[in-house]
């Protein structure tokens, strides 16, 4: 897909500088740093988009991508580096793909993230940039992911098993023994899997630190931030309560999370989920920890959610959801837009599609969008989640 931009289609004149062409050098200087993670440049009025710079680099890139409107190349060598520039912390930044902010400093991992935030929802969702509040720094930006996923690939060229992350620019594994964003304890498990390697290539396995007091089945979600998860909560509990609600649905609850940590603020919840275990795990989650205000309810939730909402009566009450990556289905969102319920707390991973689905959620004034609010769970990377609090418009 095309990458946002603003620039137009270049125009000939005396001053232009020549097309680019495949494999050619040129000097850039980065001005600016896309949603995605790569720095913006520009070659006359060609957009121009390399890895791992930042603003304020003049660099040297080789072009590896030409387009009508905008072109790709890699980073060769930092002729000025921008004050915000680090030294990367990891051996494998660059190669596993993990991460795309290891060479900018914290502070501005986080500046820049905001703006990419509400750039999107200005563009994408047509919404007051403003309504974006500033992110939420992580307590941990190293060594806070609490779940990995490594896989094993036979290396044929260097007759050995490697065992690592499967690298974001090919169907090859990047052979790791550390990673600097995992937590402690699994980088321990990773050191231990590499000693006792799975017996042939084309295996993935999962390593994960148990949430402490919650009990997750093996495939069910969990958030992989234990640090920055309270900022989510807390965030998520002031949309909640400044609502005024006296009931919450959480949609697609999962193991009950969301549903047990805000039942506080409510008379009364039901988590709605299809996966069994997981809703099993949510009944005892609750059990173990005296809540008697909410239940769990297993099955689809587009069928259940009207007559869940039709019960607690719609007008006093918040749904709750958190979807993946890809966003909510239009059936969803559509569904949400007749049943009406006061408020709707969005959690989201990806800003772009979140921006997307509260443009149709709030299409024809049927909902207003009151603000966003971003939270750090995944630094050195793109990545950052957001709570967007949304209300029925009177």
């Amino acid at each position: 897909m095309e990458p946002m931009s603003n620039a137009s289609p270049a125009t000939a004149s005396p001053a232009d500088p020549p097309p680019l062409a495949l494999g050619e050098r040129i000097t850039l200087d980065i001005h600016d740093l896309a949603f995605g993670g790569e720095g913006v440049g520009r070659h006359g009025e060609l957009v121009v988009f390399v890895p791992y710079t930042c603003p304020g680099d003049r660099i040297e890139a080789k072009v590896t991508q030409v387009q009508k409107r905008f072109a790709r190349a890699v980073l060769v060598r930092i002729v000025r580096a921008a004050p915000e520039r680090v030294e990367p912390r990891c051996t494998y930044y660059g190669e596993c793909g993990g991460c795309q902010y290891q060479h900018l400093s914290y502070e501005a991992q986080v500046r820049w993230k905001h703006k990419q935030v509400a750039d999107l929802f200005e563009r994408v969702g047509g919404f007051d940039p403003a309504l974006v509040r500033p992110v939420i720094p992580c307590p941990a930006p190293y060594h806070y992911r609490n779940r990995i996923l490594v896989r094993s690939q036979w290396n044929r060229p260097a007759q050995k098993l490697d065992l690592g992350y499967m690298r974001d620019d090919c169907g090859l594994v990047c052979d790791v023994e550390r990673c600097e964003i995992a937590e402690p304890a699994l980088n321990t498990a990773l050191a231990e899997w590499r000693r006792n390697p799975p017996p042939k290539g084309g295996l993935k396995t999962t390593l994960r630190i148990p949430a402490e007091g919650w009990e997750v089945p093996e495939h069910s979600f969990f958030q992989n931030n234990f640090h920055a998860l309270p900022a989510i909560l807390d965030a998520a509990r002031a949309f909640l309560a400044d609502s005024g609600s006296r009931h919450l649905v959480d949609a697609y609850c999962g193991v009950g999370f969301f549903g047990i940590e805000l039942s506080g603020g409510v008379a009364s919840f039901v988590g709605i989920e299809l996966d069994a275990p997981a809703i099993r795990a949510a009944r005892r989650n609750a059990q173990s920890r005296g809540i008697q205000n909410g239940e769990f309810v297993s099955g689809d939730t587009d069928m259940l959610l009207p007559g869940v909402l039709h019960r607690l009566d719609a007008h006093q009450t918040t749904v709750l959801v958190d979807p993946p990556r890809v966003g909510c289905r239009p059936p969803t969102i559509e569904l949400l837009r007749r049943v009406g319920p006061a408020q709707v707390l969005y959690v989201s991973c990806h800003p772009a599609t979140l921006a997307r689905d509260l443009k149709a959620l709030c299409a024809d004034g049927r909902f207003r969008l009151m603000a966003v609010q971003p939270v750090d769970m995944f630094p050195q990377t793109q990545h950052v989640e957001c709570v967007a609090d949304v209300r029925m418009a009177n």
